[in-house]
């Protein structure tokens, strides 16, 4: 546990050290030996199979995940009294990003364990838990999760499905059909969420052999082709009264929260993906010849394999950055409390921001690695007989699911302002010492001394640009700020980035003093490498806001502090590139 228990979005306002932060290099040795088994499971199991799976040998799946049932990693969520192993999130994690090798299969892995089981987990009744947990995380039954509508994507409240309670009172009668719904094919149980009477917005556990309950045909998708998606047709479905999941009219609680857990989950995911795709171009870079040579000397070549990896490590950290926040947080909930599992939810809810931040920069990383892994591969990365091709399809999906990548971005400040209005941070205040600092430039100079100090310093800067920023939206905006998309949208990105570079920065510290000279060579050019992209994005991002903000003097004001504080000494830039990149090259994989 960290020294001290932060807030969610506390980061933008406070100075957090590096005893304050969860790193992979933190992990214990059960922690290590669950994830190794899960890689070779992935890798002896999935990944010899893959083309079967990518053609959709569904039997293979369910077979694969009773197997997944078997070697315990379907219960690292689930309760204890229900023979679960009730393991902590950095754990679950772990277990996340190293199935990221298993490709689609991951996929149906991530939606049973995540949203299609952690419903049930959370807001089941212990009959409900009775009945269907043990089936569910030993693999018997598959799990899905059926909120999203061919009406209403984003717009989760909209959703057209219908709940009627019977005559008798024994049946609530459900129509409605949900769309793309992850292991839809082969589920066996559907947390269904439909609406009582047209307005209670409400869960259900549905089961899948229900009479009047079809499953459409599978999509034929753009990339995960091995995973199962189908549309969900409810036609008078007779779901027992007791099999109401949660309380009438608060499903909207079931669903977002849930999400949240999905959307870390997803920056886990991700994240291993990354890694895989990058040891695939990194290999290629030291076959492939061109004028002689192998590619991998060229410096167009290795630029984009310092980039990858240094935004692979950002991102890395910022998973189990946000995995110890949450775990520090449950573990300060007794088992005894009242309505455990409703604290539970408020523990994670508090960082909803830092899961919102985890799926948008995570899924992005691995959009621009994937990109860079094709451009490496040249036409061969055009084929499907090369690796390179399916990464990218599959990349695709993840900006789209779990919340677009653009609500996720507004949720970002959405949820800081609401706080804020609420008295839980103290925005305004810190705002106004920001406008103060911009008024008044710092000629504090750096002290050498200390590790990272010039992008400590930063960011710093960095968080005072947030504060002038969100405090000039408001100041302009009031209340109405929350329908300016355009800003909102570009002041989560500095508030996206921040998080970022505080969590490769904050991670080095803590890693250094145990590293060899060459590995702390590695790692400080992986910082400035991962800094100087970073701050190029969140000083435009600033720019962008303060032009959609301001005008005038005041305008040119924002832009003059926002150049202060965005700027960032990267000497040394090309040595610390080339150097992370034949680190790389020399081992053949991401090297942290």
């Amino acid at each position: 546990m960290s020294a001290k228990l932060f807030k969610g979005a506390e980061y933008l306002i406070t100075e957090v050290n590096k005893d304050d932060v969860f790193t992979p290099e933190d992990f214990s040795d059960e922690q290590r030996q669950i994830g190794d088994t899960t890689e070779q499971f992935a890798l002896n199991e999935v990944f010899s199979r893959r083309e079967e799976i990518e053609h959709h040998n569904l039997p293979l799946t369910v077979q694969l995940m009773k197997k997944c049932g078997e070697l315990g990693l379907l219960m690292i969520d689930a309760p204890e009294e229900y023979g679960g192993l009730e393991l902590d999130k950095a754990t679950s994690m772990l277990a996340a990003e190293k199935l990221a090798l298993a490709g689609s299969f991951s996929v149906t892995y991530a939606a049973h364990t995540g949203i299609g089981t952690l419903p049930l987990v959370y807001y089941g009744t212990k009959a409900q838990k009775e009945k269907y947990l043990g089936k569910i995380i030993s693999g018997e039954w598959i799990a899905a999760y059926c909120l999203t509508e061919p009406g209403s994507g984003s717009d989760a409240l909209g959703a057209a499905a219908t709940a009627t309670l019977s005559a008798d009172g024994k049946h609530y009668v459900l129509n409605g059909t949900k769309q793309f719904i992850t292991n839809g094919g082969i589920a066996n149980l559907y947390t269904v969420f439909a609406k009582i009477d047209k307005q209670h917005f409400t869960a259900f556990l549905v089961e899948r052999t229900s009479a009047g309950l079809s499953v459409g045909p599978e999509e034929n998708k753009m990339g995960v082709r091995g995973s199962s998606t189908t549309q969900i047709i409810l036609e008078d479905v007779k779901v027992p009264v007791e099999n109401l999941l949660g309380e009438i009219g608060k499903g909207h609680k079931i669903a977002f929260n849930v999400l949240n857990v999905g959307r870390f989950k997803l920056g886990a995911a991700v994240t291993g993906a990354a890694k895989i795709a990058l040891t695939t171009g990194i290999k290629y870079a030291n076959e492939r010849k061109a004028f002689g040579v192998t590619i991998g000397t060229f410096g167009a070549i290795q630029e984009k394999i310092s980039d990858m990896c240094a935004a692979i490590f950002a991102s890395e950290s910022l998973v189990y950055r946000l995995a110890g926040l949450i775990d520090d947080r449950l573990a300060t909930i007794p088992k005894s409390t009242p309505d455990y599992y409703g604290a539970y939810q408020e523990g994670i809810e508090e960082y909803s921001i830092e899961c919102a931040i985890a799926k948008v920069f995570c899924s992005e990383m691995l959009a621009d690695t994937v990109d860079a892994v094709v451009q490496i591969h040249g036409g061969y990365g055009f084929i499907q007989e090369y690796a390179a091709e399916g990464y990218y399809r599959d990349e695709r999906i993840n900006r789209i699911w779990e919340g677009t990548n653009e609500i996720n971005r507004l949720l970002i400040p959405g949820i800081i302002l609401k706080r804020a209005m609420k008295g839980e941070i103290p925005l305004q205040k810190e705002a106004m010492k920001a406008f103060e600092a911009l008024m008044s430039p710092s000629f504090d100079e750096l002290d050498d001394s200390v590790s990272f100090a010039a992008e400590k310093a930063l960011l710093a800067n960095l968080k005072q640009a947030f504060l002038v920023l969100a405090g000039s939206g408001v100041q302009k905006f009031m209340n109405t700020i929350k329908d300016e998309q355009e800003i909102l949208l570009a002041v989560a990105d500095v508030a996206i980035n921040i998080f970022a570079i505080e969590s490769a920065v904050l991670r080095a510290e803590k890693m250094l003093p145990a590293l060899s000279e060459s590995k702390k060579g590695a790692v400080t050019a992986a910082v400035k490498v991962f800094t100087f992209n970073a701050t190029e994005k969140t000083a435009s991002a600033a720019r962008r806001a303060a032009y959609f903000i301001e005008e005038g003097d005041n305008l040119t004001m924002l832009l003059a502090g926002i150049r202060r504080f965005t700027k960032y000494d990267a000497t040394g830039l090309l040595k610390a590139k080339r150097q992370l990149a034949g680190a790389c090259l020399d081992a053949e994989k991401y090297v942290f």
